[in-house]
């Protein structure tokens, strides 16, 4: 398994508010993340943060997750535990009040895939079958592409594009799509922010992925884009590759 994780705060914002990394657990099992954060500086990155440590922790701690059920169960439970943390925070420090974070995570084993998301950070994956988007965007605008109100290009650039049905740290009750594949020799999975998937086209994504590079020289050529393009918004991605070799 191959992998690699870059985030950069664009061209436009002072501080980047988003979050991740890629961490191994006792057994060799990646886990990948990408968190979004938002509510403003000293809050967003705060959400974002605080995710991505707490999965981290007990990521780090963790083994035998060796069946999708256990993998699934895994992710429900710990971004629930993180979204009574973020409750808690915010109730107990004012400058925090309203802040959430998107959050998408992918286990990654050399059997399957699992992986759980709320908000619009998203999940790609490359295989023998093409390229699609596993997780659904919670947002406005997909909720209108859904119900046929508005076409996919009038979401593009819709005047409330940002706005998110789904946030981690908002609500008492977090609801989260959690969903297994398959995962084998070749495959590829892409964690994203917005700050990317806004900017860089799925056929500008393919090309990149599919070209001859290293992952690292991969994900720079993803940010760079994502700033050529603008980079309005931090911009955020993990890539995970399944191929014999050491990560990295």
């Amino acid at each position: 398994m191959k992998a690699v994780f870059k985030t950069d705060k664009g061209k436009v914002r002072l501080h980047n508010e988003d979050a991740g990394g890629i961490f191994v657990n006792k057994d060799g099992s990646l886990l990948a993340i990408v968190a979004d954060g938002m509510g403003g500086h000293r809050a967003g990155d705060v959400a974002s943060e605080m995710s991505v440590s707490h999965l981290k922790k007990e990521w780090e701690t963790t083994e035998k997750i060796l069946t999708a059920d256990t993998a699934e169960k895994w992710l429900q439970e710990e971004i629930t535990a993180v979204n009574n943390i973020l409750l808690e925070h915010a109730a107990n420090n004012s400058e925090c009040d309203g802040m959430g974070t998107t959050i998408v995570a992918a286990i990654t084993t050399d059997r399957f895939a699992t992986i759980a998301n709320i908000g619009d950070s998203r999940c790609y994956i490359l295989n023998e079958s093409g390229f699609k988007q596993i997780t659904e965007d919670h947002s406005l605008v997909n909720e209108l592409v859904r119900s046929g109100q508005i076409s996919k290009e009038d979401a593009e650039h819709h005047p409330r594009k940002n706005v998110l049905l789904r946030a981690l740290g908002t609500e008492k009750k977090v609801e989260m799509d959690i969903k297994t594949i398959i995962f084998e020799e070749g495959d590829i999975l892409l964690l994203c922010s917005d700050g990317l998937s806004n900017k860089v086209s799925e056929n500008e994504m393919v090309k990149i992925l599919l070209n001859e590079e290293p992952l690292e020289e991969k994900a720079q050529t993803l940010i760079l884009l994502a700033n050529e393009n603008g980079g309005e918004d931090n911009i955020t991605l993990g890539i995970v590759e399944f191929s014999e070799g050491s990560e990295g």
